[in-house]
């Protein structure tokens, strides 16, 4: 245990001290880029935070391979996972970084998410079978082709999944470190009862992905001063995705007289600890093909939109997704503890759907989205305002719609010229 707080503490540290130097660099070489329309934040901000949560992984990484159990395991397990996560983890960074610094097709960017997996699969972190219970038909092996074919499949949907959910200053960080702790959770409470690289391969990796998100986090909740940019959203979005593929590789038999719930949680756990990013990209992708358009084209229709639109503030609408990613992930860890049937996952769901309800609670009480009135003491200092720019006027606009000057008659001038007039006010002597 004291091993894994160390590497997240390492890795924390590293990507905290980073985020700085990063930032001047991103400053100085114009990975700033304007606000746009669907954006909402009104100040240009730099990006290529994830080059600072490259190192924070890298640091981790070295560290956990110098530790004594950690070190070990991750020395006998399947494969080389330390120099894996590093390669694959430098390929999607150099991907991010181009797109976030001069732009990139959507097609060369899937190109890269697909190389990055690839170094995963040749490296043999991949899915060798599929668990199942013995009354389902027990596990189901893999050839290597079909093997490979999934796990490159799972890393990219993981990957554009996070993707797609940075949109909130703090938001992809905040959920993708609720995953890593659902994971690790789950990893440790695996141990208690069986031993095997794979699972302390799993939880090493999640205890750095906590501490690069933690370390990044400072610099990132609103008001950002730094975003990470597709640059750190596929790279996190990797190392989650290595993390649940490392830790599926488990014999069911060995676990079967335990729950069914553990036999069949490496497939619902991704699906619990991603149910945010993939309800969004899910969604988004349906709205853009049924309007004809590219399932890649921007928008301005995610979760995170809709809620600041009921009238959250941005904070708020943080901090709802994030309890909403809690309950999902945690609970199904929770049954997996206790010994559930697996008709209980659905009680799960509706749960956090309540939830979410309660918390949209602005809808009922503004009208037409508009935010309800602060009550006494209920202040929510949330810097910045977000939304939508107000337009730059050019200098003869701005001159026509100054306050005319001249009295009255140049009141009366400015009306019959059709401009707005407003009204003057009396200087102090």
């Amino acid at each position: 245990m004291r091993e894994y707080l160390f590497m997240a503490l390492i890795a924390a540290a590293v990507t905290y001290l980073l985020v700085p130097l990063v930032r001047r660099f991103a400053i100085r070489i114009g990975a700033m880029p304007e606000v746009r329309e669907r954006d909402v934040h009104t100040t240009p901000t730099p990006r290529l935070g994830g080059l600072a949560m490259y190192g924070g992984l890298v640091a981790g990484l070295l560290v956990a391979n110098q530790l004594s159990h950690t070190g070990q395991a991750l020395k006998e397990s399947d494969g080389h996972p330390v120099v894996a996560l590093i390669v694959a983890g430098a390929l999607i960074t150099l991907t991010g970084f181009l797109d976030d610094w001069w732009g990139m097709d959507a097609f060369i960017k899937l190109g890269g998410q697909i190389a990055a997996a690839g170094v995963l699969v040749y490296s043999d972190l991949r899915l060798v079978y599929l668990p199942l219970p013995k009354d389902w038909g027990g596990s189901t092996s893999l050839d290597y082709t079909l093997s490979t074919v999934i796990t490159i499949l799972v890393v990219v949907v993981t990957i554009n999944a996070v993707n797609f959910v940075d949109g909130l200053d703090g938001l992809a960080a905040g959920i993708v470190c609720i995953a890593a702790m659902a994971t690790w959770a789950y990893s440790i409470f695996l141990s208690q009862s069986i031993s095997g690289t794979n699972i302390t391969t799993t939880a090493a990796i999640a205890s750095i992905l906590i501490g690069t998100c933690l370390g990044f986090l400072p610099h990132n909740f609103h008001p950002a001063k730094i975003f990470m940019g597709d640059t750190g959203a596929m790279l996190i979005g990797l190392v989650l995705a290595s993390s649940i593929v490392t830790v599926t590789p488990l014999d069911p038999a060995v676990i079967e007289d335990m729950n069914k719930v553990p036999v069949l949680l490496p497939l619902i756990l991704p699906a619990a600890v991603l149910v945010l990013p993939l309800v969004d990209l899910t969604t988004a992708v349906v709205r853009r093909t049924s309007q004809g358009l590219s399932p890649f084209a921007p928008d301005r229709g995610h979760l995170h939109h809709r809620l600041l639109d009921i009238g959250h503030s941005h904070r708020r609408s943080v901090l709802i997704m994030y309890a909403w990613a809690f309950i999902f992930a945690f609970g199904i860890v929770a049954l997996s503890t206790i010994g559930v049937p697996v008709l209980l996952f659905p009680v799960v769901i509706v749960l956090a759907v309540v939830v979410l309800v309660l918390m949209a609670a602005p809808r009922w009480r503004g009208r037409g989205g508009t935010p309800a009135a602060p009550r006494d003491g209920d202040h929510d200092d949330d810097g910045p305002p977000t939304g939508p720019m107000p337009p730059v006027l050019p200098e003869g606009e701005v001159r026509r719609r100054m306050p005319p000057s001249g009295g009255p008659a140049g009141q009366e001038r400015a009306s019959a010229e059709g401009n707005p007039v407003i009204p003057a006010f009396p200087r102090s002597s």
